[in-house]
């Protein structure tokens, strides 16, 4: 993050700005727009200034800049065409410990100017911190179209109600269910058409009705997908920004953990061969001890929940014991890793049928698997969790019938921008792996369909 975002109460504050033209004069009516008071300095003063002098009461000064118009300003803007002067200008500011803005030249800058979408008293700031004003401009143009002007009369609404509230709900997790079922309901709905006094005798009603609601424990089991966050569904994104507590593995990026719910509380179970920071029963355990206090609890896996995810073993645990529960399914990482490699797991000239098999060791040997079903021709096999034992796989596939010549991929993080792919064949993939030096988490595919990586390939991180 290049630029803490911070929103200013410049009400009253005393405001430079040095340059008098159209730019200048943009700045002017933002500044104007927050309240503050406004200083203008420059030899020459444009139309577009002096028209705003009586609109914003501006102090305009007609002369050059000096050091003494520092004294008891806030925030300065310098909007000169002269770079040396710029320069000088930011330099005194912030050796004197002000805010300071140099138009269009980042780097002299300790504050920027962002895009800003108004629906007062709800604000939202875009900025690229210099390096896109383009796309800054677009993105805001875009949320403009989505967030129609009423959100700033719900804003309205429930800042006038939110002393009646707290009188009637005690506790901050009861408040925040009722704020979230208020400002998603019929009564937002009345809002936003106008209907005012329906939606506060609604309100009140609500209130009357229900004065101290229980908050209910509940178990969102949300598939997070195999690591782009883009891949997240709208459902999985709600449910994270409602959560209390985010129960995660260790497949789950920073960037998705990073759409959660700021204040929720995050709690890492691990899930990593042979080093499980919480075995399976205390994950059980913990959904339900969270849940019976009341807690809405994400638990957060990578890929889909019901693909070797162990989702079933959990909410089976829940439904014992009488807990809610809602499972969303995630772009499971057969699918998307693939996908993102440019191999597409069944195609009419290569394979007819597709297999997800797990590679997990145990005894040295590769648990559970019908060796022969896996080495039949026209089919593409998905290996989840088999770095460990590729060298194996192999083996056995050569051993039951494939080709030692037969095409095999490997896929490190895929979908992120650390994806690596190596592609090889039964016989030379295990040293392939260990000179690329590939760790875990990974994803194998075997099958001809593997030779279309090359013209399909798509993603390049």
């Amino acid at each position: 993050m290049d630029y803490f975002p911070l929103f200013l109460d410049l009400k009253q504050k005393n405001c430079l700005v040095v340059g008098a033209g159209p730019v200048a004069a943009r700045k002017i009516e933002a500044l104007a727009g927050a309240g503050a008071q406004i200083r203008v300095v420059a030899p020459q003063i444009s139309t577009a200034v002096t028209d705003l002098q009586n609109r914003y009461n501006l102090d305009i000064q007609q002369k050059t800049f000096e050091a003494v118009d520092l004294t008891g300003i806030f925030l300065v803007v310098c909007a000169t065409d002269q770079h040396e002067l710029n320069k000088a200008i930011a330099a005194a500011a912030q050796q004197a410990g002000l805010l300071v803005n140099v138009v269009d030249n980042p780097a002299l800058c300790n504050f920027i100017f962002p895009a800003i979408v108004d629906r007062s008293p709800l604000l939202i700031a875009i900025t690229s911190g210099g390096a896109a004003p383009v796309l800054t401009r677009l993105l805001r143009a875009k949320i403009e179209t989505v967030i129609p002007a009423a959100y700033g009369k719900l804003a309205e609404f429930a800042e006038k109600f939110r002393p009646l509230v707290k009188q009637n709900l005690k506790s901050a997790p009861q408040r925040r269910i009722f704020w979230e079922n208020t400002l998603q309901g019929n009564i937002a709905e009345q809002v936003f058409t106008g209907n005012q006094t329906q939606a506060e005798a609604l309100l009140r009603e609500s209130l009357a009705v229900d004065p101290q609601p229980t908050a209910d424990g509940e178990v969102y089991l949300i598939g997070a997908g195999p690591g782009d966050p883009d891949l997240l569904t709208f459902r999985a994104l709600r449910l994270m920004q409602q959560a209390d507590v985010i129960v995660y593995d260790r497949l789950v990026s920073a960037e998705i953990m990073n759409l959660a719910r700021r204040d929720s509380e995050k709690i890492y179970v691990g899930k990593e061969r042979n080093n499980h920071s919480l075995p399976q029963e205390s994950i059980n355990a913990l959904l339900i001890t969270l849940a019976q206090a009341g807690k809405r609890v994400a638990r957060l896996k990578g890929g889909d929940p019901f693909i070797f995810g162990r989702g079933g073993e959990e909410i089976e645990t829940l439904m014992q014991q009488g807990i809610r529960f809602q499972v969303v399914p995630g772009i499971t990482a057969a699918s998307g890793c693939a996908s993102y490699a440019g191999i597409p797991l069944t195609h009419r000239d290569h394979a007819q049928a597709c297999l997800f098999v797990t590679g997990h060791l145990r005894d040295g040997s590769i648990i559970n698997q019908n060796w022969p079903q896996l080495a039949a021709p026209n089919q593409t096999v998905v290996i989840y969790m088999g770095l460990v034992g590729l060298e194996i796989i192999c083996r056995q596939l050569i051993a039951h019938g494939c080709a030692a010549g037969h095409p095999i991929a490997v896929i490190q993080q895929g979908t992120t921008k650390d994806q690596r792919i190596i592609i090889g064949t039964l016989t030379d993939m295990p040293e392939r792996v260990t000179q690329a030096g590939l760790k875990a988490p990974t994803l194998i595919i075997v099958g001809s369909v593997v030779t279309l990586h090359k013209q399909l390939a798509w993603f390049h991180p």
